[in-house]
């Protein structure tokens, strides 16, 4: 028997092999971190290695025409700002619009059919498709959807 205290002062006496239980309990869950913290400087060490490596490696010749600012093969002619047409953001808009819609029901689909969430997910999921049809409402409104 082992003579021991708990928290609040009071004396206990447990059996030897509680004892070395709990030892081994904490040697397990010390192990386990170890392995991570192991794989995790293995991980920063091999990215320490790949980018050491690719310095030593590369050619550095810095000349006027690669110091030079490069964006998609044109060469920077005039002032840097530009105007963008706006249908471009209205489709990003129409395709966020049909990707979280996808994205959410085929899951919707799954929980469902789980027993006791049935009541709930239909309605939190014709909410969602109403958040949906107002943001279809808005392109309509806008034109965005019509063949040119």
């Amino acid at each position: 028997m082992v003579q021991g205290t708990l928290p609040d002062g009071s004396p206990v006496t447990l059996p030897v092999a509680f004892r070395e239980q709990a030892v081994v309990v904490a040697a397990d869950y010390f192990h386990s971190y170890s392995v991570v913290g192991l794989l995790t400087a293995v991980g920063v060490l091999f990215v320490a290695v790949a980018f050491g490596a690719g310095r030593l490696l590369r050619p550095v010749v810095p000349t006027p025409e690669k110091l030079l600012t490069y964006e998609c093969g044109v060469d920077p002619v005039g002032e840097g700002w530009a105007h963008t047409q706006v249908r471009y953001y209205v489709y990003a808009f129409l395709y966020v619009i049909f990707a979280v819609d996808s994205i959410f029901l085929f899951p919707w689909a799954t929980v469902f059919a789980a027993p006791g969430y049935g009541a709930t997910t239909l309605v939190e999921m014709f909410v969602f498709l109403g958040f949906l049809t107002v943001g279809l409402l808005y392109a309509y409104k806008k034109g965005v959807l019509t063949w040119t």
